[in-house]
């Protein structure tokens, strides 16, 4: 971590009474930590927005069962192998499987990629979670 600054804001006492409030059921220490996160956040939102480099994962599920679905899952799959780090594969039942895509790439692309895979017949549930890439 770099230097640290100390700035001032200036806030409306119901807007900081409500800053306070979801400071507590978040669980965070202080004020900062919490301005950090929200300041991370809105600049991770930019770069998605700008198509840069983010990192994340892909959780679904699905009914294995469905006709020819898995093989196409995996076709999607090595269709976008430049930004798949790795996948996770869990039985949860007979019938349903839980796949994590680790992914690392171009915004769009990661959103393309969750996109065709959620479009598919018989993935009952797909999100997608973004992060810094670095």
């Amino acid at each position: 971590m770099g230097a640290l600054y100390r700035f001032g804001v200036s806030l409306e006492k119901e807007l900081i009474d409500a800053f306070d409030r979801h400071i507590e059921e978040q669980h965070y220490n202080n004020r900062s930590e919490a301005l950090r996160d929200l300041i991370r956040e809105e600049l991770l939102k930019k770069k998605w927005l700008a198509g840069g480099t983010v990192a994340g994962a892909i959780v679904m599920t699905y009914d294995h069962h469905k006709r020819e679905l898995v093989n196409q899952l995996i076709d999607i799959q090595h269709d976008f192998q430049d930004i798949i780090i790795s996948t996770q594969h869990v039985h949860l039942d007979h019938h349903h499987c839980l796949e994590i895509i680790a992914i690392r790439g171009n915004a769009p692309d990661v959103q393309k990629l969750a996109a065709i895979l959620k479009a598919k017949i018989g993935v009952i549930h797909l999100s997608l979670s973004i992060s810094a890439a670095g």
